[in-house]
């Protein structure tokens, strides 16, 4: 540090989900409340953190190449700075990444994410004497309403992360090898953090974790003991969760994501329909439909099931906007399969729908599995389908014309609904100004493939 910088200064690159986001958010919380200053200017930190991602082949290349990045950005313009790897990847594979890397000063992993602020002062008082590997195995980490955090979205937009791990056995995923079984965090902690979150002006709460849909069960397993049933009556449930923020008062939307469809109820249906501060919004990637590509991801449901949970969702909740995510490409998936799913998606017509080449994953039970699919035909499946979906997103946008929606205002002229998650979801371009942060009903003008046009009343 120069000995004209009067406090330690700090800066983050974070890759990856939105959960990665709020590890990010709880490190400079961390390490504000340890007398560093944040930073958004790589230049002036006198530690650069990267928050990386381990999801998929792709993840892991744009965190390695951030790494590499941000090392040559520091050789460049401050050669004393630090650099502190932490994340998903660094939680995977901090052992090979501190041999490969030896230019990274420390690598720190989930369980170290509400302590970072304590290690950054560490790695900054630290003589150089090779790489500090922190890293952890089996993350048992959660926040708490009482973690400090800086928040890195806009000012009216916040992830709330209710429950850390999973405990899905999916044959494609390595999630629960790098941050552990599930574990939710206590109702009150997570209400306590909505209503500050409310006080404070944030206008939508997004819930998040591996699966939203499987808070609190494992608290009720915790209750009832190895011998006893498992009663949703019993205890904490996302039911219970829902019905208590219907109580806190003032302006506000709260969307679900990354929920899963082995864990809906008809009473959770219900608890969306009848909460007014709940977005009309459902994200279950379902992955699949085909019953044989089911059974080889080991996702716990069936093609029954699922078609049974579209048709009961979109009837007891009038409104609703569906999202989900399929994989193509998975080893194995023929032609037949292929075609299965692409005769779903024209007959379902999701709201909102993302499609994903099949990652061999290390680690992974598919990465073992014979029949995998050449690259070549993964893109063109995903093309194919993708343009399907295009199809039926322009013609899902264009039935909104001449309607007045309510929309939550991000910039002056960009705006979402209720059926729009941030980041990942469609917008409204608006043809005057309005003031960010604010809802508005606008009228809806037009289409343009996925996005609205509309007019602010």
């Amino acid at each position: 540090m120069s000995p004209a910088t009067k406090t330690p200064r700090i800066g983050m690159i974070s890759l990856g989900c939105a959960k990665n986001l709020v590890d990010a958010e709880v490190m400079l919380g961390s390490a504000k409340s340890e007398g560093f200053e944040i930073t958004r200017d790589p230049a002036e930190a006198d530690i650069l953190v990267v928050n990386t991602c381990g999801f998929i082949d792709s993840a892991k290349q744009e965190s390695i190449d951030a790494i590499l990045e941000a090392n040559r950005q520091r050789n460049e313009i401050r050669p004393e700075a630090k650099l502190v790897v932490s994340g998903c990847l660094s939680q995977r594979y901090s052992g090979d990444l501190a041999a490969e890397l030896p230019e990274v000063d420390a690598f720190i992993g989930l369980d170290q994410v509400p302590e970072a602020g304590a290690i950054f002062r560490r790695v900054l008082d630290r003589e150089p004497n090779g790489v500090l590997n922190l890293v952890t195995p089996k993350s048992r980490y959660i926040p708490d309403f009482a973690t400090p955090r800086f928040r890195l979205t806009p000012s009216h937009s916040a992830y709330v992360k209710i429950a850390e791990g999973c405990n899905h056995p999916c044959s494609f995923c390595v999630i629960p090898q790098m941050r552990g079984r599930h574990r939710s965090r206590p109702l009150d902690s997570v209400v306590r953090e909505i209503r500050s979150l409310v006080a404070e002006g944030v206008k939508e709460i997004n819930l998040i974790s591996q699966d939203t849909t499987y808070y609190g069960m494992d608290l009720w397993a915790e209750k009832a003991g190895p011998r006893q049933p498992v009663d949703a009556a019993r205890g904490t449930s996302l039911i219970h969760l829902l019905d208590e923020i219907a109580q806190i008062g003032g302006e506000f939307w709260v969307r679900l994501l990354y929920t899963h469809p082995a864990h809906w109820s008809d009473g959770l249906i219900a608890a969306i329909a009848r909460n007014p501060h709940v977005a009309k919004y459902v994200d279950m990637p379902l992955q699949h439909i085909h019953g044989d590509m089911l059974r080889l991801m080991r996702r716990e449901t069936s093609r029954e099931h699922i078609e049974a949970l579209v048709q009961r969702l979109r009837a007891g909740i009038p409104g609703l906007g569906l999202r989900t995510t399929f994989i193509v490409g998975f080893p194995g998936e023929t032609e037949e399969h292929f075609e299965s799913l692409l005769e779903f998606i024209e007959a379902v017509r999701f709201e909102r729908l993302g499609v994903f080449n099949y990652s061999q994953e290390e680690g992974s039970r598919a990465a073992k599995m014979e029949n995998q699919v050449p690259a070549h035909v993964k893109n063109r499946r995903h093309r194919r389908a993708m343009e399907l979906q295009q199809k039926i997103a322009r013609e899902t946008a264009e039935s909104q014309t001449g309607k007045t929606l309510r929309i939550l205002v991000e910039t002056p002229n960009l705006g979402r609904t209720e059926h729009d998650a941030p980041e990942v979801d469609c917008r409204v371009v608006l043809v005057r100004p309005a003031e960010p942060g604010t809802f508005i009903d606008a009228k809806i003008l037009g289409a343009q493939t996925y996005d609205l046009l509309a007019e602010p009343l």
